[in-house]
This record gives C-alpha cells, sequence and structure tokens, in this order.
C-alpha cells in the first residue's frame, strides 16, 4: 500500500500535464443547500407523475423538477426508505412506517400503519427497504421483515436477522439474507432456506439480479456469483481488478442490462451486461460525494445517486458526454482533431494529444506551447495554425515550418499543388513544397490586414473577411507574390463568418443579424440566402457568434442561447435537415471566445465541441425529442393580514372579494443537465396573450377584480412545448358592497339622490331664477325710475320753462294791469283837472269801468293759476273766511307786489292797501311779529 503511494506521487511530479481523459455523461450535483434539508440520502423513488422521492436524514423530500420540498417525518426522525406504488408514496423510518397520499390541495398527508399491526414493534427498530410483489408490500429493518396485505390490510412477520437490511426482487420471488444462515426466499408469507453456500454466509449481499433463467448475486466485495440449480459459480469479469479493495454499499441492474455499483469511498462504478468496465465516476471526476448510499434510474434512464452528502444526477442517455479538465491544464479548447489514429486538442495552452480510443491522458506536444488556432489535414499531412505561425504535426511530434505570425487557417490552391496559402496576422502568405518539406516561401505583397476567414473564389481570387475592415475581394498575380487588386464589397461586422458550404460562400454577422448571405461571382456581391436565414435566424432563435461549416458530414452549425443548431443533407433524399439540439445558458457560456466557436466531425453522427474546459462529444444518434407534460402543483391564496391558505385543485371554487390574491405553482419534471424549462401563462379576463417566456416555476396575481378566469400555464423544453396547456378555472365573487341586492340598493339610492338633486337643482334655479327675475324687475324698475327721471327732469325743465314762461307772463300782465291802471288814473287825473266837465264825465265813466274791469282779473286770475295752481284751494282750505277780495290780495301778496303795486291793481290809495292787509292778518289770525307776506310765501 506504501509502495503504491509513493509511485502515484512520483507520477505526479513526472507528468504534470497529464489528465485523467475519459468523457462522462452530464452530471448535475444537488448540495443539501439546494434541497434544504439533511446530507444522507438512503433511497429514491419516483411516481407516474416523474416526481421524485428522496429518504433523507431530514425527512422525505419531493422534488417535482422544479422545486424541492421537505416533509418531515412523523416522529422527526430520519427517513431510511421510500417506494411509490401506484399513487401512494410508502416509507420507513425509526419505529414507524406508512404511507403518504396526496390531498385536494396538492399537499402530502401521512397515514401510519403502526396501528394495524398485531404485534409489538422491536426496540430501536429503523425500517430500510421497502419492496412490492403483487399484493403485498414489504417494511424490512435489520430484524424483520413485514409483509402487508393489500387486500385485507393484515400483516405478516418473518423474523430475518441481518447486517445490512437488503431484500431482493428476482422475478417472481423475494430473496433476503440471515446472518450466518444463507439466502432464503419468501413463498406463502413464510421464508425458505434457498443455499446455505459458506460464501453467501460469511459475505454480505448487496444485490441479487436474474441474467437468463440464473440468479446472480453480487456481494459488498464486488464479487460476483451465477446460483443456478443449486450450485454457485463466481463470474470471472474484466472488471475484477477494479472492483478489488473496493466496499460496494449498493446496486442496480439498468433497463440496458448494465450494472451500476456505488461504493463507500471512490463513487459508481458502471459495468456492462458482460461485466466490463464502462466507467468509473467519483468526486474527482463531478460527483457530489464518494459514498454512495443509493442508487435509482428513472423512467428516462436518468441516475440519482443518493450520496452521503448529498444527490447527483447523471444523464445516461444524454447526447451530449463531457471531457471535464477539471484540472485546468488543458486550458480552453479552440480546435478538435482525430488523425491517423490521435487525438488532438489545440487549446490556448498549446497543442495536447493522445492515442484514439484509449483512456491514456492528453499530454502536451513538446514547443508548441501557446495559442493554437487551426489543425488541418492538407496534403495527407496535418498542419496546426499557431500564435508563432506553423507547424507540421506527426504524432507527438512538431516541427516549425513558417515564423510568420499567428497562421489563423492553411488551405489548398488548386492550380498548384505544391503551394499553400496561409491567413496570418499581418495579411496572407505562401507555403511551397520543396525538397520534401514545406517552408514558408514569401508573404503576398499589397494586404497587410489579419486574414482569420478567407475562402477562394477562383484559383487567383479569393475573398477575405476582417470584423472590423469588411470583406475583401483580392486578386492575386500568378506567381503568388502580391495583391494586385482589392476591393471592400461589405461592411464590416463583429462576430462575422466567412465559410464554404455545398461549393457555396456563405456569410453572416451579428451586426447584420436576421440574415445569411451567399456570395454572387456573376455580380461580385452578396445576395441573401433564404434557407440559411430561416435556419439559423429565427425569432428569438438566432445563432451568436460564427457558422462553423464541416465538409466531412457536408453540415453547417451555428449556436444560439438556447440551440445547437445544425443544417445537413437528408439521409434518404436531398431534402436538407434541420436538427436544433437544446442546449442550457450554462452550456453556452461554457463555448469559446464568441467567434471562435468550433465543431469536428468524429464518426457516425457523432461531433466534437471545443469549450472552456475540455471537450464535448455530441451523439445526434442520441438525440431524440421527449414528450413533456405540466402540471399545477399549488395554488394559495393570500387574505389581507392572514397566513397563506392553500386551494384544492379538483374544485373550480368562488374565491371571496378579499381573496382575490393567487399564487400558482407548476413543474415539468425534466431533468437533462443541458435543457432548461421556460414557462409561458395566460389569465383570460386580464389578457387573451401569451405572457412571455419565463424560468420562475410560479405565478402570482394580486388584487384581481371579480369576475370568471381561466388560468392556462404551459412550458417549452429546449424546442419542444408540452403535449398538454394546464387549465384552471375559477371566480372571484363580487365584494358585498357590490352585490346584486347591494346593487340594486344602490340603484334605489342613486335614483333618489337624482330625484332628490334635481328637486335641490329645480328649487335652487326656480329661486336663482326668480331672484334673476327680481333683480331683473329691480333693474328694470331702476332703469324705467332713472328714465322717469329724466323723463321728469325733462318735464321739470319743460315745466319750469313754462312757469318761468307763466311768470314771465303773469309779471307782464301783472305789470301791463298796473301800467295799464297806472296809466288810466293819470288820464283820469288830468281828465279831472280838465274844466269842461261835461264832456268828461262819460269818459271818466269809460275809465272806471276799464279800472274795475273783472275780465282783468280773470286774465291775472287764470295766469296766477297756472304758476301756482294749489295756492287758492290751499289757502282757502286753512282759512275757508276768506272772501274773493281776501283771495285777491292774497294772490297779490303771493307775487311779492308792493302796496303800491297792489294799489294800482286795486285801484284803491296805498292806504287802502294797508287797511286790507291789516284786515286780512286779522283773518288769517297771525300774530304781530308774524310777517303777512312770507306767511303767504309759505302757502
Amino acid at each position: 500500500m506504501r509502495y503504491n503511494c509513493i509511485i502515484r506521487f512520483l507520477l505526479l511530479l513526472l507528468f504534470p500535464v497529464l489528465l485523467v481523459a475519459q468523457e462522462l455523461p452530464p452530471i448535475e450535483n444537488i448540495s443539501p443547500e439546494i434541497y434544504d434539508a439533511g446530507n444522507q440520502n438512503w433511497m429514491i423513488s419516483q411516481d407516474s407523475n416523474k416526481n421524485i422521492y428522496v429518504a433523507n436524514n431530514s425527512g422525505l423530500l419531493e422534488f417535482n423538477g422544479a422545486i424541492w420540498k421537505l416533509h418531515h417525518s412523523p416522529n422527526g426522525t430520519i427517513i431510511r426508505s421510500v417506494k411509490v406504488i401506484e399513487d401512494l408514496v410508502y416509507t420507513g423510518c425509526y419505529m414507524e412506517f406508512g404511507y403518504w397520499k396526496r390531498d385536494p390541495f396538492g399537499n402530502l398527508k401521512y397515514i401510519s400503519l403502526i396501528d394495524k399491526l398485531t404485534v409489538p414493534l422491536i426496540k430501536d427498530e429503523h425500517f430500510w427497504n421497502i419492496l412490492e410483489l403483487d399484493n403485498w408490500i414489504l417494511f424490512q429493518s435489520l430484524d424483520r421483515i413485514y409483509l402487508y396485505n393489500l387486500k385485507d390490510e393484515t400483516f405478516n412477520v418473518i423474523s430475518a436477522k441481518s447486517n445490512r437490511a437488503v431484500i431482493f426482487q428476482v422475478e417472481n420471488s423475494i430473496y433476503f439474507q440471515k446472518i450466518n444462515d444463507g439466502i432464503f426466499k419468501i413463498e406463502n408469507g413464510k421464508s425458505i432456506l434457498v443455499t446455505d453456500d459458506a460464501i453467501l454466509k460469511n459475505n454480505v449481499l448487496i444485490g441479487a439480479f436474474s441474467i437468463g433463467k440464473k440468479t446472480l448475486f453480487i456481494t459488498e466485495k464486488g464479487e460476483f456469483f451465477f446460483y443456478d440449480k443449486n450450485e454457485l459459480r463466481k463470474w470471472d469479469i474484466t472488471a475484477s481488478n477494479e472492483l478489488e479493495a473496493k466496499y460496494i454499499y449498493c446496486s442496480i441492474k439498468l433497463k440496458d442490462g448494465s450494472f451500476m455499483l456505488g461504493t463507500t469511498s471512490n463513487g459508481i462504478i458502471h459495468l456492462d451486461s458482460n461485466g466490463n468496465l464502462l466507467r468509473k465516476i467519483n468526486k474527482e471526476k463531478g460527483l457530489q460525494n464518494n459514498t454512495v448510499l443509493s442508487i435509482f434510474e428513472d423512467s428516462e434512464n436518468n441516475i440519482w445517486l443518493g450520496l452521503d452528502n448529498g444527490i447527483s444526477l447523471i444523464n445516461l442517455n444524454s447526447p451530449f458526454s463531457v471531457y471535464n479538465d477539471s484540472k485546468g491544464l488543458l486550458g480552453d479548447v479552440y480546435v478538435v482533431k482525430i488523425y491517423k489514429g490521435y487525438f488532438y486538442l489545440g487549446t490556448n495552452q498549446g497543442l495536447f494529444y493522445k492515442p484514439l480510443n484509449s483512456i491514456d491522458d492528453f499530454k502536451l506536444i513538446k514547443n508548441t506551447n501557446g495559442q493554437v488556432w487551426c489543425l488541418k489535414e492538407l496534403k495527407n499531412t496535418l498542419f496546426c495554425g499557431h500564435n508563432n505561425g506553423t507547424y507540421i504535426i506527426d504524432e507527438n511530434k512538431a516541427v516549425h515550418v513558417s515564423d510568420f505570425a499567428g497562421t489563423w487557417d492553411v488551405k489548398e490552391i488548386d492550380s498548384n499543388e505544391n503551394l499553400l496559402l496561409q491567413g496570418n496576422y499581418g495579411g496572407l502568405s505562401i507555403l511551397e513544397y520543396s525538397n520534401n518539406k514545406w517552408e514558408f516561401r514569401n508573404n503576398l505583397d499589397g494586404f497587410d490586414i489579419s486574414s482569420k476567414s478567407f475562402e477562394f473564389i477562383t484559383d487567383n481570387q479569393i475573398i477575405v473577411n476582417h470584423e472590423y475592415n469588411g470583406t475583401f475581394i483580392l486578386n492575386i498575380d500568378d506567381e503568388f507574390q502580391s495583391i494586385v487588386v482589392q476591393k471592400n464589397i461589405m461592411a464590416y461586422g463583429l462576430g462575422s463568418s466567412l465559410v464554404k458550404y455545398n461549393d457555396a460562400i456563405i456569410y453572416t454577422s451579428n451586426e447584420n443579424k436576421g440574415a445569411v448571405y451567399n456570395y454572387n461571382p456573376e455580380n461580385k456581391n452578396f445576395i441573401r440566402n433564404e434557407l440559411l436565414t430561416r435556419t439559423f435566424y429565427n425569432k428569438g432563435n438566432e445563432i451568436i457568434g460564427t457558422l462553423v461549416s464541416d465538409p466531412v458530414s457536408e453540415s453547417i452549425w451555428g449556436f444560439s442561447d438556447r440551440n445547437i443548431i445544425c443544417l445537413s443533407k437528408g439521409k434518404f433524399n436531398k431534402q436538407p435537415r434541420k436538427i436544433e439540439i437544446p442546449i442550457s445558458n450554462s452550456f453556452r457560456r461554457n463555448l469559446v471566445v464568441t467567434g471562435f466557436e468550433n465543431l469536428t466531425y468524429f464518426e457516425d453522427d457523432i461531433f466534437l465541441v471545443g469549450v472552456s474546459n475540455g471537450y464535448v462529444k455530441l451523439d445526434l444518434n442520441k438525440f431524440k425529442t421527449e414528450e413533456y407534460t405540466i402540471r399545477i402543483n399549488a395554488i394559495n391564496k393570500a387574505l389581507r393580514n392572514a397566513p397563506i391558505e392553500s386551494v384544492s385543485l379538483n374544485d373550480t371554487p368562488e374565491f371571496k372579494s378579499d381573496e382575490n390574491s393567487l399564487n400558482f405553482s407548476f413543474s415539468v419534471p425534466e431533468f437533462d443537465k443541458y435543457t432548461e424549462v421556460e414557462y409561458q401563462y395566460q389569465l383570460t379576463k386580464i389578457s387573451d396573450e401569451w405572457s412571455s417566456w419565463f424560468s420562475k416555476s410560479n405565478v402570482s396575481f394580486e388584487n384581481l377584480p371579480s369576475g370568471d378566469y381561466v388560468f392556462s400555464i404551459k412550458a417549452r423544453i429546449g424546442n419542444t412545448e408540452t403535449n398538454n396547456i394546464e387549465k384552471y378555472s375559477f371566480s372571484i365573487s363580487k365584494p358585498w358592497y357590490f352585490s346584486n341586492l347591494m346593487m340594486l340598493f344602490y340603484t334605489l339610492f342613486f335614483l333618489i339622490i337624482c330625484f332628490l338633486i334635481h328637486r335641490i337643482y329645480k328649487r335652487y334655479y326656480t329661486v336663482k331664477h326668480q331672484r334673476e327675475l327680481m333683480r331683473s324687475e329691480r333693474k328694470l324698475k331702476i332703469e324705467n325710475l332713472n328714465k322717469e327721471k329724466e323723463l321728469m327732469k325733462i318735464r321739470n325743465e319743460h315745466l319750469r320753462r313754462d312757469i318761468d314762461s307763466k311768470n314771465r307772463e303773469l309779471g307782464i300782465s301783472t305789470m301791463n294791469l298796473i301800467k295799464k291802471n297806472e296809466f288810466l288814473n293819470t288820464i283820469k287825473k288830468e281828465l279831472i283837472t280838465t274844466k269842461s266837465v261835461s264832456n268828461l264825465k262819460e269818459i271818466i265813466k269809460i275809465i272806471d269801468k276799464n279800472l274795475n274791469s273783472t275780465d282783468d282779473w280773470k286774465l291775472f286770475k287764470k295766469s296766477f293759476t297756472n304758476v301756482e295752481k294749489d295756492f287758492f284751494n290751499n289757502i282757502k282750505i286753512i282759512h275757508p273766511t276768506l272772501t274773493p277780495n281776501d283771495l285777491k290780495l292774497c294772490a297779490f301778496l303771493k307775487l311779492n307786489l308792493s302796496s303800491k303795486e297792489i294799489a294800482q291793481l286795486l285801484n284803491i290809495s296805498p292806504k287802502s292797501v294797508e287797511v286790507k292787509r291789516y284786515r286780512l292778518r286779522k283773518k288769517l289770525e297771525l300774530p304781530q311779529i308774524a310777517n303777512l307776506t312770507d306767511y303767504i310765501f309759505n302757502i
């Protein structure tokens, strides 16, 4: 043992660049942090819906392809065994066994079977195994096997003391091992000895399988024994050396007839049906842990490993197998090549090789350290394009034939078999075969742009693509010494590619996303290729990076975020065949730098893809389209200020108005590492459109309005949509304040309010109208008053003018009377003094008659009344005793006439006027101090 360790240590020192070369199926590790439960996983099973169940230290783990869920054991102990039988999940733990049944809400509920036992359990009994046969279910501990009859629900107990609680179903028989007693089988509820061979008595069995008509037993030491016709015979297999010193803890026979053994310290060992070693996988090669406690093969041939620390999933039938450079010694793989029995990897660390179809380690070819860009088989020679120039490779040797830096690619020149054209960092160069060897001849003058991608149009005309400078057509002279003409025909494009496919030159770039072009030599330009455009630029599935053409398989490839897309010739007709192999984002990110994607034909529809930590083998023969089903796993409703509640999956419920926030959980049980599940939902009433694709396995809706809904969910796995659309119908009732009764109440209330508002408005507008009317009337009255005032003012003005006129007339009339009387009196006086009296008496009589004429008074009274209309009436009312002569004197006083003037009018003497005035005062009863004229003025 010590010697072996020293040898291993020396090997590591002597060969630091060696790698363990083994292509493995994709492995996905699930740590306890991911499934959030205990480390150890003792047994695994699967139901008809493809859900996975794991017996874990913390309880029963359930995985639906999206979410891990832990169900604690009924007594809080470690669950050691699990077995799905029909729609029930049977489990066994410490002093307890029973089954889990799914309720209408999608949750597992536990039902114990212990109460049905008629005998008590043994102290500290653990149930390590569960098996089904016909109508019986067997629960095994280290001391007993409990047989549960599904028909009458009774138990039969068999004593079976052993070191390992392992029971085996071989065809229709159940085998188990008793310590120091041998192998037994169960018939009619009893144990019957099969063999007590010393080998089977002294070695713990970990497996029993049927091979033909023989029974194969496997011991924990990795030994295989056939038992046939009471004879035990050891099966010597080629993998015996691999099994030496290995402690086997569990085993399984896979559906393809191969065997898989789980060890306690070295992962798994996979043997074919003949016992030949297929693969060994341990922690160094990708497992989560080296101690394998259980192995399970699911319905899609994936292998689940229950480990001492976590779970590992192996996609055994995946079209991908992976060589993973876990130590990082290879670097990023830029090119893969199979040549003359050797396997070459060109990386950014150099050129590595190993013999083909061997498990030898990759070794670095001496003097090839640095970036390898290409490996081309030309003229029965393998050329290596390198950062340092060009090498010729012969098995494990490299000969440097050109030091013109950076050889991107090397191509043949059809017109001259002794020349090869190289694309370099600094342009184009020529290799020449001379003196039985290849050597650098010259650089082509006139073009110094880096020439990573170039193709021949004719022998002397080539097209060169540079992603930063564009695409050029170059004419080369007949001697291949210089460039004669150069023409730039395409704008630059990042991630552009120029390849030859089916004798056509193909161009595309990320800058020109959406189209692929063919070069047309007639018009010396590019035209759109509809077939390749549809192939590589489907909406939502456009390639990223360059196209890769493989002349051996006559196929062209592209890499999108979700797929590897291949277009090749059909196998049975000339119709092109398109294949889309789904990949995950992690796989796409694992490819080398964008623009340097590489793919190489290996054999029989098997291709090699260089990635950043090794290479991937893609077997198109294993690629098949699966059928997938999506299911709604749980529905939860949320209430305000209340815990979340589960909802029945089987009903069509009507939720209350405050239960209008729902969460839907769904999944597709798909376990391939390189495929990703995406979902799309539709919720009618909210939107008839499907949502965009998303990766979360649940969706929530909050504050949904009342109404009827249908929630629909579908998924796509890679390029394949599920064969069903899961639907869930539900409704949300109206809140109480929107119920029919309340709506009637609201309607009546609304009508009443409308009526009241109408009345109020009517009254308001009536009052307003009245106010407006009153305001208008007031305004109109004011206007009328103003108008009347104006009119009165005008009338008063007229009256004033009339009064003035009348006053003038009265004054004139009065003065006329006064002057007339004065004139007549003067005449009278003159006549009196005349001596001839006889003739004058008649004249004086006539004059007296004129002086006392009442006509003058009537005229005066009329004029006076026009000016002072009510004077005579008012003074008569006050002083009814006044005589007409008194009234005449008052009128003269009203006109403010003097006594002399009054005397003239009355034809009396002034003294007589004074007497009249005195008498009038008496009649008016005026006091002594009162002024008669003022009094008359105020009447």
